[in-house]
């Protein structure tokens, strides 16, 4: 007997034709002898519903109130699920992430997992039940509800398969598995049979939809099993593991974000500590930064740019014109009209060219390059967002991403 831990995301939970599938498709695990605890994730666009229901009372509602309304989107989808379960005549319970306790920390809407206890998961199992979790939420050291973030239950999905050290992590979404290119932008991309940790998880950082990042870490830093298919067929999906066995390719895809928007911090102190204190006030409200570019130093001062979510926007910039005195700054500027395109391949790291490609392919489009960003096994390039679809079209076909490795 195995023990699976499976997640079906928004989509395939979307309605009432589509939660009997997913109810199938469970009771075909169960009845083939594994143990069964599966995730999920709000209905459809519910999340984004209740968000605007919070913007129509409160325009700046308190984070710790927008947990307490969104995590109800993903209690609707267990309760549900669990009845459609019932209805095909096995034995199931659904549990919210407080009851199966999930700890977190307090950081509203972007908390962060930091201990489960599976004991409740396991009495249900032991007494043969399927176990469905409301995805997304758990709760922090003072008993509230806490929320996890965009892609959220796909970490509580990989952060329970840890904790009950399960055999395989199946996440269940409305494509096949992972691309080399969103199909949805690249007709001729191509379905991954498998990926690794690493690859995975700059793909996922950079832009790519369909696993989160913070999930793959946890399934890199704990050896989880994790694979990702479709709910609507029987098709194979994409295999992420510790190395890509399959498939040696140098470049094993092109991702793209367009949910970003740079800023630029103007006439920063040229002296020690200045970036420590800009970065460390944002790290301290929970904002992630990204590409960062320091300019050479002129007449005693640097400008600082970097990217953040466009979520993050707003409160980014707050807190920096907060800051500009002690930068011994001037100014502080911003644009959401850009976007980001990156290159993923751990064979990069051996094989010289591969920017010079890149760079080559996104030249004959006549498209300018903003920002640069390099590690061991990405490239990323800030562009003007107007040329995102035409840049992932280049430069997937300038990798011959389209050909069979």
């Amino acid at each position: 007997m195995s023990l699976i831990v499976q997640k079906y995301g928004g989509s395939s939970v979307a309605n009432a034709e589509r939660l009997m599938n997913v109810a199938g498709r469970i009771k075909a695990a169960k009845e083939a002898g594994n143990d069964i605890v599966v995730v999920v994730s709000a209905q459809g666009d519910t999340t984004d519903h209740l968000m605007d229901m919070a913007m129509e009372i409160n325009s700046n509602p308190s984070k710790r109130e927008l947990d307490m309304l969104l995590s109800t989107g993903e209690q609707i989808s267990i309760a549900l699920l669990a009845m459609a379960i019932e209805a095909l005549g096995l034995p199931v319970i659904s549990l919210t992430g407080q009851q199966v306790g999930i700890k977190t920390s307090n950081l509203h809407t972007n908390a962060r997992i930091e201990a489960i206890d599976g004991s409740r998961i396991r009495k249900e199992l032991d007494g043969g039940k399927i176990v469905i979790v409301a995805g997304f939420q758990g709760m922090d050291d003072n008993d509230d509800i806490t929320t996890l973030g965009r892609g959220g239950s796909d970490t509580t999905a990989v952060a329970l398969a840890a904790a009950l050290n399960a055999d395989m992590c199946e996440i269940y979404t409305d494509v096949d598995g992972v691309y080399t290119a969103d199909p949805r932008l690249v007709p001729e991309a191509r379905k991954l049979a498998d990926i690794s940790y690493d690859e995975m998880l700059e793909m996922a950082s950079l832009g790519a939809k369909v696993l989160h990042n913070r999930s793959v870490e946890l399934a890199k830093n704990f050896n989880v099993p994790l694979v990702v298919k479709c709910s609507f067929n029987s098709n194979d999906g994409t295999y992420v593991r510790e190395e890509s066995i399959v498939e040696k390719m140098v470049i094993k895809g092109v991702a793209h974000d367009v949910d970003i928007a740079r800023i630029a911090v103007i006439g920063v102190a040229d002296k020690p500590g200045m970036a420590h204190k800009l970065f460390k006030a944002l790290a301290d409200q929970g904002i992630n930064v990204d590409i960062i570019l320091q300019s050479i130093g002129r007449g005693g001062t640097k400008d600082i740019s970097f990217t953040v979510s466009k979520s993050n926007l707003k409160q980014a910039v707050d807190i920096i014109k907060g800051l500009l005195d002690e930068l011994g700054a001037t100014d502080v500027k911003y644009a959401e009209d850009i976007a980001k395109i990156s290159v993923v391949g751990a064979g990069m790291a051996n094989n010289p060219g591969i920017a010079s490609l890149m760079f080559e392919a996104l030249a004959e489009e006549g498209i300018n390059i903003e920002m640069i960003s390099t590690s061991e096994i990405k490239i990323s390039c800030l562009i003007p967002k107007e040329d995102i679809e035409r840049a992932v079209k280049a430069v997937h076909k300038k990798f011959r991403l389209d050909s069979v490795a």
